[in-house]
């Protein structure tokens, strides 16, 4: 008789009184029922281009050298020449690298930050895992960079992964302060111009204004005073500290990006044609001003960022045309399984010397073929690391932080 009674009642209320979640008045409050908003669609895309872009730091750029070398053809002379950092100021397909991985990490925090809030998990426990991120990415970082510098009296302090640490830190903490695609817009343009007027119209000490030079940059000022550790460049360090604030700019146009594409309302081809015009609008923006701000790369002018962000859109709007849209996917397995254990190639193509395995291996052939060795030791270089990663993607070992 009572259940029946009473199994009506526990359905009736199976929301109340369970989990442990509070409000900011620190009263119980009951489990909010499953959203029955539409889940955004999974992006391949994304997976893809961020393993196109850590494919040219884990191997490709030695195989474009050597393929260079090895035909002398002028499309593979073209690419190699690309491969290359600009000296200061310019910009080439190399200088694109780390801002893309940077825009992509942006893209991300709205998937990962707002299912997080939509599964109810408390806003204290989302702010823990994103200060955790910072520091786990930032060690990463100092254990990296001293791979190269083993002056543990005088370590690099500075680094890539340290960069990309503050940078999303920063980005999601605004990102989880106001979701409005409209309020992160005018964060970007305030730290763009923010940014911009520091090193224009900020005086430095025995350099004076707008000196955007290694010795004589607001930058360099900065790391010098405040920057422990070894400077990479001597005077200032590309990672340096203004640099972080610089490069949230492009992580947060990664965050409006996210939201473009989680966005229900629009159709498909409508994102990608969004996506594309903004990319556009930004690169020709980038043009007009670099004549008076110049685009430098080691020290993140905001041109830069405009014109790095502007290329980011675009290749992003036209990896998910072709994969998520028109749904070619099948040659994309090769930057999909790099792409997803995207730290892993980086760490773990610094500390494994997989060309040392290679030459092991085909070094003996190489030998005899000439000029054409060195592509078949990249080409055994580029095979042992995505063998490597592919394994871990069967047996679903990712690291992720």
């Amino acid at each position: 008789m009572w259940s029946p009674l009473l199994r009506k009642f526990l359905d009736k209320n199976k929301y109340l009184y369970m989990g442990n979640s509070y409000d900011n008045n620190m009263q119980r409050n009951p489990i909010q029922k499953p959203s029955t908003e539409q889940k955004p669609e999974r992006i391949l895309s994304l997976d893809v281009l961020r393993g196109f872009d850590m494919f040219w730091i884990t191997g490709g750029e030695g195989l474009f050298h050597a393929l260079a070398a090895a035909t002398g053809w002028g499309i593979f002379t073209t690419i190699s020449n690309q491969l290359h950092h600009v000296k200061w100021e310019g910009f080439a397909a190399y200088d694109l690298i780390f801002p893309l991985f940077m825009f992509i990490v942006g893209v991300a925090i709205p998937y990962s930050l707002i299912s997080k809030i939509q599964k109810g998990m408390p806003s204290q426990l989302i702010y823990r895992r994103i200060i955790s991120r910072l520091i786990i990415l930032f060690v990463f970082g100092i254990l990296y960079n001293q791979f190269w510098w083993t002056d543990w009296a005088n370590p690099r302090i500075a680094s890539v992964l340290g960069q990309i640490a503050f940078a999303y830190f920063l980005a999601s903490i605004i990102f989880m302060q106001t979701q409005k695609m409209q309020f992160i817009i005018l964060w970007i343009i305030g730290l763009l111009i923010g940014y911009g007027i520091l090193q224009l119209y900020v005086q430095v000490p025995g350099y004076g204004a707008g000196q955007l030079t290694p010795e004589g940059s607001f930058n360099a000022w900065i790391d010098q005073l405040f920057l422990p550790g070894l400077l990479l460049d001597g005077t200032f360090d590309p990672e340096g500290i203004l640099n972080i604030f610089s490069a949230t700019s492009i992580t947060m146009m990664g965050i409006v990006a996210g939201l473009i594409l989680r966005k229900a309302s629009l159709t498909q081809y409508r994102k990608f044609y969004i996506l594309f015009t903004i990319g556009i609008g930004l690169y020709i923006i980038s043009y007009f001003l670099k004549d008076y701000y110049p685009i430098i790369k080691k020290a993140w002018t905001s041109t830069y960022n405009i014109h790095a962000g502007g290329l980011s859109f675009m290749l992003l709007a036209v990896f998910y045309l072709i994969i998520d849209i028109w749904k070619f996917q099948r040659w994309s397995i090769y930057f999909k399984v790099i792409g997803v254990n995207a730290i892993t190639v980086y760490m773990g193509s610094h500390f494994i010397d997989f060309e040392f395995t290679s030459t092991g291996i085909l070094g003996g052939f190489a030998k005899y073929i000439g000029d054409w060795g060195p592509v078949l030791i990249n080409l055994g270089y580029l095979a042992l690391v995505w063998i490597c990663l592919y394994a871990l993607y069967r047996n679903k070992i990712f690291l992720r932080v």
